[in-house]
């Protein structure tokens, strides 16, 4: 069963104006509330009943018709309906490594030279738009900056650029450049340093406090800054860093200016500007531009780098076998000092001492030193032995090298001699070398070399080439002595000097090589004959040594020898005393009986004389001849007979008889005999009176 209601007519219409009503209220109600989120803000319009804006504003305040500089919380908020209009933004947010650079789009005029806003309190952080131009905030840039957080700003009153904060990092400055401030005093490059700006992260105070436009004075060390970029422009540059065995010297750029005739600025102590990393501290105690006596050791410096120029230079090391020279640029005027005036007893002007500007008496020894170079300029001086060579190959560490001299001798012939000379820089005499000549380098190119060049080509043409390499040694002893002589007027000794190789032309070198051979030759052959006799005395020597058993029985021998010959000897003598003593009896005997047997055949010559002479006398010679002829050929004595003989007829036998006669004749002249005369008959048997005595005696005998 369908039922159907009607609506009762008299209520339908009663309800209509109701609901009409309400709908009216919430319309009412919806447009004038307004529903700010927690992470919003709203921005109020006023759009009806109120003031005008004044000329060149843009922001209302709230009895001005306009865009309102104050804004809506998060919340309900109820408006007068159709007046204003609520327009919903979102926070501005601001991470942890950003800042926040706010302009005032809206505000009084920055007077005339500033760049930036002045800062006005109680705005909270240019949340409070009204407060912000009800204190008298100025349009333009503003000197506060946004750290870290989420602001309510009005977008229509402040335009907010997010900016990275400003980092530091280790090992380097931040060097800041100041785009507004005060004018930089006169004279000066940097912008004076001012207290109370915390790093110029506190823009009013540091202008405020008399903050200066540009370059600054103070630097950034490490870390994190937020600081307002339009400004505060940072340039990093990195720390000054002096390693080990390094120095920094230090060059300011800003100061009073040096005195005249200072080439250093004075002393200023470390710990009053903390090793030049307190620039301002250094421009209060007096500090003067220009080349620093103070230094750098080795560490990390945050110097500003726009302030002090660094230079890293290396530690003055002084070896082993070295002293080093000073040569001061600072001190008193050595001529205040010692008075104008040249060189006194060898003592050179300006060898001074310590105190004065110039070259210290006072060496260094061997170490390693700290040293400013800019006021102390040391000169390391070796006093060991140098040895300069002018020879072909490669110098040693400890010497110099120049190319073989070439000198012209006397006769003409180019010869090249190759020299070294050794010297020394005693340790108290290197103050007055520096004087004299600078350094060692420039005595041994402006002295020594042109000294020696000088020395070997006067010997050389003042001698033959074969007397100069005879004579080496005294050529090398007059360079020697003239070399010491000149060099001890430059405080420096000469050890030696050296002639290494005379080189004689190629010629000339084979004359003396043929005559050396040649003496060579003949030491051989002298060498070879000894050896040939040694050779000689060894083999006898050997054969002796062979012979020696023989030898010792020989001598054995020889001594049993000797020893009987001794014996054989004494008993000889003694024979022969008693045969001496026995024939001296024969002798005496012999002799008696000799003397008789004399007298005897005297007296019978005596006697044979006499008969000869006077059978001379009485017959004649010829006769008395043939006589003793016919005697001696009948004793036998004479052979006159032939064993054959042949003859012929009668006349055969006178000739036979003259044939004698010639015979006997030649016989007689053999024998000797000569007839001189009638009477005369001479010879070797020629008859004296007692021949002829004889023969008269035997002529008697015989015819008795």
């Amino acid at each position: 069963m369908n039922t159907t209601k009607c609506p009762m007519p008299g209520r339908g219409k009663a309800a209509m104006p109701l609901l009409m009503l309400a709908l009216a209220v919430f319309l009412l109600l919806y447009g004038s509330a307004a529903l700010v989120g927690g992470r919003e803000l709203a921005v109020l319009e006023r759009r009806w009943f109120g003031d005008a804006l004044p000329k060149g504003r843009v922001v209302a305040l709230a009895h001005e018709v306009g865009v309102q500089a104050r804004v809506l919380e998060p919340g309900l908020h109820f408006l007068v309906p159709f007046i204003y209009k609520a327009t919903p933004c979102p926070v501005l947010s601001i991470r942890d490594d950003q800042v926040g650079l706010v302009e005032a789009i809206d505000g009084l005029a920055v007077p005339p030279g500033p760049i930036f806003a002045r800062v006005v309190e109680g705005h909270g952080l240019f949340q409070n738009g009204e407060a912000f131009l009800l204190s008298g905030g100025e349009k333009g840039p503003q000197l506060q900056v946004l750290p870290p957080g989420n602001y309510r700003i009005n977008p229509f009153l402040f335009r907010v650029t997010l900016a990275p904060e400003t980092v530091v990092a280790p090992g380097h400055v931040g060097v800041v450049h100041a785009e507004d401030g005060e004018p930089i005093s006169e004279g000066r490059l940097l912008g004076r340093s001012v207290e109370g700006h915390d790093n110029f992260q506190n823009a009013e105070a540091f202008l405020a406090r008399g903050g200066q436009k540009g370059p600054q004075l103070e630097v950034l060390l490490p870390g994190t800054y937020r600081l307002n970029t339009r400004l505060f422009r940072v340039q990093l540059a990195p720390a000054t860093v002096v390693a080990p065995k390094q120095v920094g010297l230090v060059t300011a750029r800003d100061g009073a200016p040096l005195p005249e005739g200072e080439y250093v600025a004075r002393s200023i102590a470390p710990e009053l500007h903390c090793d030049f990393q307190a620039p301002s501290a250094f421009l209060a105690h007096g500090g003067q531009r220009g080349p620093q006596l103070e230094f750098l050791r080795p560490g990390t410096y945050y110097v500003n780098p726009l302030m002090f120029e660094v230079t890293l230079d290396d530690v003055a090391v002084v070896q082993r076998g070295e002293v080093a020279v000073i040569v001061s640029n600072i001190g008193t005027d050595p001529r205040e000092a010692a008075g104008a005036g040249g060189e006194a007893h060898g003592v050179e002007r300006y060898v001074v001492a310590s105190g004065c500007r110039g070259i210290q008496r006072d060496v260094v020894g061997p170490g390693t030193y700290y040293l400013n170079k800019l006021a102390f300029t040391p000169h390391v001086i070796s006093t060991t032995n140098l040895t300069i060579d002018w020879a072909d190959g490669r110098a040693s560490d400890s010497g110099s090298l120049f190319s073989p001299l070439a000198v012209v001798s006397k006769d003409g012939f180019e010869l090249t001699v190759e020299v070294k000379v050794i010297i020394r820089v005693l340790p108290e005499q290197a103050p007055h070398m520096v004087a004299r000549i600078g350094t060692v380098e420039n005595l041994i190119e402006h002295v020594i070399h042109p000294l020696i060049d000088s020395s070997f080509r006067n010997q050389a043409s003042s001698s033959e080439a074969m007397k100069f390499m005879q004579d080496r040694h005294e050529e090398q002893r007059k360079a020697e002595e003239h070399v010491r002589a000149e060099l001890q007027r430059y405080h420096v000794e000469c050890v030696s000097v050296l002639i290494c190789q005379i080189v004689l032309p190629e010629r000339l070198m084979q004359t003396l090589t043929d005559k050396v051979v040649a003496t060579q030759q003949m030491s051989m052959y002298d060498a070879q004959q000894d050896a040939e006799g040694r050779r000689r005395e060894m083999a006898r020597t050997r054969a002796q040594a062979d012979l020696q058993p023989s030898l010792v029985k020989a001598e054995i021998d020889v001594s049993i020898a000797e020893q009987q010959k001794r014996q054989a000897v004494t008993l000889a003598q003694g024979r022969g005393e008693a045969t001496r003593l026995e024939q001296e009896g024969v002798a005496a005997g012999i002799l008696a009986r000799g003397r008789a047997e004399g007298e005897k055949v005297r007296a019978i010559g005596l006697a044979t004389a006499e008969n000869y002479r006077l059978q001379s006398a009485a017959l004649g010679p010829a006769p008395l001849s043939v006589i003793e002829v016919m005697r001696q050929v009948a004793t036998g004595q004479v052979k006159i007979t032939p064993d054959v003989l042949v003859q012929g007829g009668a006349e055969g036998a006178g000739a036979g008889g003259n044939v004698l006669a010639g015979f006997i004749a030649s016989l007689m002249a053999r024998q000797g005999f000569e007839i001189l005369g009638p009477n005369e008959l001479t010879g070797p048997e020629a008859p004296t009176q007692q021949d002829h005595a004889k023969s008269k005696a035997s002529h008697s005998t015989e015819s008795g």
